[in-house]
């Protein structure tokens, strides 16, 4: 067992996004419970392959590496960007914490501070998320979706440099890493639906040790964040899909009526064809996570009726195809 005597141990991938977003979260355990943190830089396989995260399945690529160092137990606890969890739980782990989720939005990074609105036809946007580019599609067919990949620099660079004319990143990433100089618009959920649990972080650790020496991570954990990105992982997990699926979804919850709204979309990568929908439920407080999973299979179910399993299976299969000669 690691860290009983000296500091924690937070295992991040390398990215400055990811330590960014790592030491957000040992900062504010340390503030609250006085626990010192040192930061264990990991590399995952999503880092140094280079192959488009579409082609990978995108789920999981990059948290196994962090994972597999919690499962050895040599390290205490990791930050993940909660999107990039796979919906299904890793055997012998548990999300300790789900700190309060940052602005879950996508933003427009454009040349010469352009909107979206007011972007040229042809303009090239580079993106590595389906789910956006069917969004995106939907509403501006006459834009040209460039796959790309990479840390949120070397995207930004892309812009810079006139390869293309604007990328599309999470509001809280940029936020984080301080580039908010770079947006130029932001992308209401009413027309641009997140990945569910984006902008939201996870905790995870070993489950042995989530109510012993490690129960000082519950102090960052935000139990109406939990509820939300609940539901949306319940769509997620419904539909069978994943962090490399065309499906947006973003619930929340309001303290005052006790009712959680869940909102999702599955997209055709080509912004084609959709399907939408919404429901609204009373839980039983900020804790009701079994209510939140509820109203998200619900829904799912309901958008299952309508042709979303289609949708994301011809997503799917538009993915494995071999390129064409």
């Amino acid at each position: 067992m690691t860290g009983t005597t000296g500091p924690a141990r937070l295992a991040t991938r390398r990215s400055n996004m990811a330590t960014s977003q790592s030491r957000l979260v040992a900062d504010a355990i340390t503030e609250r419970t006085g626990r010192a943190i040192e930061l264990v830089l990991i590399t995952s396989f999503g880092d140094v392959t280079k192959a488009h995260l579409t082609q990978l399945g995108g789920t999981g690529v990059f948290v196994n590496a962090l994972r597999d160092e919690l499962a050895a137990d040599t390290v205490d606890f990791a930050v993940h960007s909660l999107k990039d969890l796979p919906t299904t739980p890793a055997d012998g782990l548990v999300l300790a914490a789900i700190p309060e989720r940052d602005d879950p939005r996508d933003a427009l990074c454009a040349r010469d501070g352009l909107e979206f609105a007011d972007l040229p036809a042809g303009a090239r946007i580079g993106t590595g998320s389906p789910r956006r580019v069917a969004q995106l599609a939907a509403l501006r067919p006459d834009l040209e979706y460039v796959p790309i990949r990479g840390n949120a620099e070397t995207r930004l660079g892309k812009v810079a440099s006139g390869e293309l004319d604007a990328v599309v990143l999470a509001y809280a990433g940029l936020v984080r890493v301080g580039r908010m100089a770079d947006v130029t618009d932001v992308f209401d959920p009413e027309l641009v639906l997140p990945a569910p649990g984006q902008g939201a972080l996870a905790v995870e650790c070993r489950a042995d040790r989530a109510e012993g020496d490690l129960a000082y991570l519950s102090a960052v954990d935000h139990p109406a964040t939990r509820l939300a990105v609940v539901a949306e992982r319940t769509v997620l997990s419904e539909l069978e899909a994943g962090c490399a699926a065309p499906v947006g979804a973003h619930a929340l919850y309001d303290a005052d009526s006790g009712e959680l709204r869940l909102r999702a979309a599955v997209v055709a990568t080509d912004g084609s064809e959709s399907v939408r929908g919404e429901r609204a439920a009373a839980v039983g407080g900020p804790t009701d996570v079994e209510g939140a999973a509820a109203l998200g299979r619900e829904l799912a179910r309901a958008m299952i009726a309508d042709g979303a399993d289609r949708i994301v299976a011809d997503a799917f299969a538009e993915r494995d195809a071999p390129p064409a000669p």
